[in-house]
């Protein structure tokens, strides 16, 4: 099945790009609202679960055991960019489990921001796994480890108690077998495993509402999402589209991007989940098509819509910041999801 496409690049006039997508959205029992494209076929979700795979950290009671803030349990769901404020984060939330950054096995990454990679060069200073987008997820990680009584060493592998965990809540939540033959190695080294769209958007259904889910759960559920939506800054940063998207909207939205194309969300008011996966894995249609969805589902104010349309309608700009396109859904995509 050919996936159409959904996204456009314009130059003048024409298109010179196109984006093929697929797009799932469903409510918590598993019906289907919108379905665009082979939604059927797994796709590697990536970081765009981080907040299910944070559910054992808050189930268990050990981010309770750890006093991890709000805060720290949106850096626990985080891609984050690396700046001070989630480089310090990380650094207190192992510290509260005893640990320090040498016990971080996602491997050291440089910070999104040319003004922090700078201040690291000028320091005469090498980024560390604390820079890595993902140290707040193995930071959490880590402190389940502790409380659960594991070895911290290779808490990464797919046999340890921690990833055992998650994936049994992975599997639990998606309604999809989480096996070998599916199941790759992620950019920070933990496992990874192809999930069907569908999969995805009921899971967040579920993780929006706490609809179907025994108590403990649904609370951990509703933990996270209040984490995170009040956190919107430590669930990415500067100038990326999960921070400024539920920035904006509140408690009204849950986004979370993943590498290649995927994108996860919620939005508990309507009682539905959003997953999306863009073939050539470019992020910035990735974005438009998620922009596309919120603006074609919820009633926006102006500020809301503003952001919003700085991805759905993103300008294409010379070197010189004169706009000579834009990057955009196609047209008829709103009426698409709103039937």
């Amino acid at each position: 099945m050919s996936n159409p496409v959904l996204v456009e690049v314009t130059r003048g006039d024409l298109v010179e790009s196109r984006h093929r997508g697929a797009l799932a959205i469903l409510d918590a029992d598993g019906a289907s609202v919108v379905t665009l494209g082979d939604v059927a076929r797994p796709v590697y979700p990536r970081s765009a679960v981080k907040a299910l795979q944070a559910l054992p950290l808050v189930e268990s009671g050990a981010a309770e055991a750890l006093d991890y803030a709000p805060a720290e349990l949106a850096l626990a769901c985080s891609s984050h960019n690396g700046e001070p404020v989630h480089v310090n984060a990380a650094r207190v939330m192992l510290m509260k489990a005893g640990l320090d950054e040498d016990a971080l096995e996602c491997g050291p990454q440089w910070p999104r921001l040319e003004a922090d990679r700078r201040a690291l060069h000028l320091a005469g200073e090498e980024p560390s796994p604390l820079h890595n987008n993902c140290s707040g997820k193995h930071a959490g990680f880590l402190g389940l480890a502790r409380v659960m009584g594991a070895q911290t060493r290779g808490y990464v592998k797919a046999d340890h108690p921690v990833q055992q965990e998650i994936r049994a809540v992975l599997e639990a939540m998606t309604g999809a077998a989480h096996g070998q033959d599916v199941c790759g190695i992620d950019g920070c080294s933990i496992p990874t495993f192809a999930v069907p769209l569908t999969g995805l958007a009921r899971a967040f259904a579920v993780f929006a509402t706490g609809e179907g889910l025994e108590a403990g759960r649904a609370g951990a559920c509703q933990t996270l999402y209040e984490a995170c939506t009040a956190n919107p800054h430590m669930v990415a940063g500067t100038g990326r589209f999960c921070t400024d998207v539920m920035t904006a909207f509140g408690d009204r939205v849950f986004v979370k991007t993943g590498a290649e194309g995927v994108f996860c969300g919620a939005i508990p008011e309507l009682g539905l989940g959003i997953a999306l996966k863009c073939d050539d894995g470019g992020t910035r249609a990735a974005e438009a098509m998620m922009a596309g969805v919120i603006s074609a589902l919820l009633e926006a104010d102006e500020d809301q819509a503003a952001v919003l349309k700085g991805f759905n309608g993103a300008p294409v700009a010379t070197r010189l910041g004169v706009v000579a396109g834009h990057v955009r859904t196609v047209d008829g995509f709103a009426q698409m999801v709103r039937t």
